[in-house]
């Protein structure tokens, strides 16, 4: 009889235990509200995808000298689909300076079959040239690119120039990510010319997927995107080369969200890779930095950058209408912790729809490109 007694015992212990691990999964999983793309996982063994590679080299026509133009940091990618593959545009530093800002950015071409193993370009495709954007472009360069393609196959890129004085948004175009052609700054023409020369920089257009392809969408006859680092912003666009930024009554920038205190992203909340639309509305994947001070969230390292998610309205892309309270993504390897940034960085800019699957591409502490993936089956 006591065997029998302790047999039951045992196994009551057992189904509370089970029962106990369910609820706390359940409990972990209903953190995230239903509209939420949670479960993004780094693939064993291939991170970093793309690392500093001193021993290429490029002949800059402007210094008119060899430099090893990957030699310092590789980070902060774009992704997009070319032929099948997945192409990753990463911006790269050379040693010509000292400290972020300090060096001239170029961005160089990755390739992948299976979004994990990648071939690279010994040269820089998009890079400070002797053309009509020098002026904004050198000697700072190109940075922090984000690329998304029409359904005729056009490749549109929103990138920064930086020249260490001033950044700004800027607007190239391509059949082939590879020969570009170069409009200059997205809000060169905006309220007749008035925020050309204000700081700008970080944009999201908006995309959907179409027969297995994510492709730049319309709303309301018109292309849109977020935009912003220091608050989210709005913009819109006919042609995707010229755009119009929304304003309030009084004439200052509209803000769609900021900063908020006692959260990951009390310092910056600074758009991340292309914005999609789904049944729930329009996902923006977005970069929040922890505050140091007092403002700041305790649970995550002062001045680190997570990765978060908000939700605008179907029709209404300007109206917020969910947003999380703590990061779907955030440093966790020792290479998101190491490098120019070490206070952690997982810096989301390339998103790309593949093999039923989404590719997520960031930068690890300013250093390093990396991949985690998502699988909506699962």
């Amino acid at each position: 009889m006591k065997k029998v007694l302790l047999h039951v015992a045992l196994v009551l212990s057992s189904l509370l235990m089970i029962t106990s691990c369910e609820t706390k999964k359940q409990t972990e999983s209903g953190d995230y509200p239903d509209w939420a793309w949670i479960g993004f996982e780094r693939p064993d063994g291939v991170n970093p995808v793309i690392l500093p590679n001193p021993s290429t080299k490029f002949y800059c026509p402007i210094t008119k000298d060899s430099v090893d133009w990957e030699s310092n940091d590789t980070f902060n990618p774009a992704a997009t689909i070319y032929n099948d593959d997945i192409v990753v545009l990463y911006r790269a530093e050379d040693k010509s300076g000292e400290g972020i800002g300090g060096r001239t950015s170029r961005l160089g071409y990755a390739w992948s079959k299976d979004g994990l193993h990648f071939e690279r370009k010994t040269t820089p495709v998009f890079y400070p040239d002797n053309d009509g954007q020098k002026e904004l472009e050198w000697p700072g360069g190109c940075e922090d690119p984000r690329v998304a393609m029409t359904e005729d196959g056009m490749y549109v890129m929103l990138y920064t120039q930086w020249n260490r004085q001033q950044a700004r948004l800027a607007v190239a175009t391509s059949r082939d990510l590879q020969k570009w052609t170069k409009y200059g700054p997205a809000f060169a023409k905006s309220h007749g010319g008035k925020f050309v020369n204000e700081f700008s920089k970080s944009a999201s257009i908006i995309t959907k997927v179409v027969d297995g392809k994510q492709v730049i969408a319309k709303i309301d006859g018109k292309y849109w995107m977020y935009w912003g680092e220091k608050s989210v912003k709005i913009a819109s666009s006919d042609d995707l080369v010229n755009w119009e930024t929304m304003l309030n009554e009084d004439g200052t920038y509209k803000d769609l969200f900021k900063p908020r205190e006692g959260k990951f992203d009390s310092d910056l909340t600074e758009c991340g890779p292309p914005a999609i639309i789904t049944d729930k509305g329009i996902l923006l994947f977005y970069n929040g930095k922890n505050s140091a001070g007092e403002r700041g969230d305790s649970n995550y390292t002062a001045n680190s950058y997570c990765a978060g998610q908000a939700l605008f309205d179907l029709n209404d892309p300007t109206k917020l209408i969910g947003q999380l309270d703590k990061p779907f993504f955030k440093p966790e390897m020792d290479f998101e912790k190491s490098g120019q940034y070490p206070a952690g960085t997982v810096f989301i800019e390339g998103l790309v729809f593949h093999q039923d699957k989404w590719f997520l591409y960031y930068g690890c502490a300013d250093s390093r490109v990396a991949v985690a993936v998502y699988d909506p089956a699962k």
